[in-house]
């Protein structure tokens, strides 16, 4: 009988206790003194807000202020003991991003109280996963995205995966699929392409997966987080160069 029907696993267990000591690397104060005084962001993708374009932007009213949004990457156990993360392809009809590979998540709206709240809130309109199934352990760095949102991952675990009964939004999302997290530190099935934006050139990593038939291809800002995500959750780093160049804050 499959005991992890009863409650969390073990490995789960221990998984969550090891996310909740995760801290994000100290901010070198200099960086921070700039971001708290100049609204700058420092994302963990590689760029420093204050070096792309946006930054120089000389009027007082045109500094930049992004918009914050929470993703929730959403573990669980497989049948296999490997440790999964729950993605979606985005509609085709949406206007930004149509078909592409997501984590759940969205904006972040007044209402909610923490980047956690908007996370699970989002992956609750979007599949249709209660919050009540995933135990938020911990969230990760901002990340930048290239329509300038401020974006915060958010841990959670999903004890039981049969808990939980997908139910689409059809406006947002077309399908929902599950790919283990340690592909994102394997240089198996990985493509990268150098490109610029705001100036600066920097890698973009794409994963191609298959399940059920079914291709999928992982790539941009999505890739990255799980990159990040699976280096602190597996304790290594990923077998590729995960992002050049990275850019400091100008002192």
């Amino acid at each position: 009988m499959d005991t992890r029907n009863f409650g969390p696993s073990q490995r789960l267990l221990s998984l969550a206790q090891q996310l909740r000591q995760y801290r994000p690397p100290p901010e070198d104060e200099e960086e921070k003194r700039i971001e708290d005084s100049a609204g700058k962001v420092v994302s963990q993708v590689g760029f420093a807000e204050s070096v792309t374009s946006v930054a120089q932007q000389p009027a007082p009213a045109q500094r930049f202020n992004p918009k914050r949004a929470a993703v929730l990457i959403c573990l669980f156990e497989g049948y296999d003991g490997e440790i999964r993360v729950l993605l979606t392809k985005r509609s085709s009809n949406l206007s930004t991003h149509s078909g592409e590979v997501s984590l759940p998540g969205g904006k972040a709206e007044e209402t909610d109280a923490n980047d956690a709240e908007t996370a699970t809130r989002e992956a609750k309109e979007e599949i249709g996963l209660d919050p009540s199934l995933v135990n938020v352990v911990t969230c990760l760095e901002p990340f930048l995205s290239k329509h300038l949102l401020r974006v915060i991952p958010v841990i959670g675990i999903l004890s039981n995966k049969k808990d939980f009964h997908p139910s689409l939004n059809a406006a947002e999302v077309e399908a929902i699929f599950d790919a283990p997290l340690e592909m994102f530190l394997k240089d198996e099935n990985r493509k990268w392409e150098l490109v610029e934006w705001m100036g600066v050139e920097y890698l973009v990593h794409f994963f191609d997966y298959e399940m059920d038939g079914k291709k999928y291809l992982i790539w941009g800002l999505t890739a990255g987080i799980l990159i990040r995500a699976a280096s602190i959750v597996y304790q290594k780093p990923p077998a590729f160069l995960e992002q050049s160049p990275k850019y400091k804050v100008p002192k």
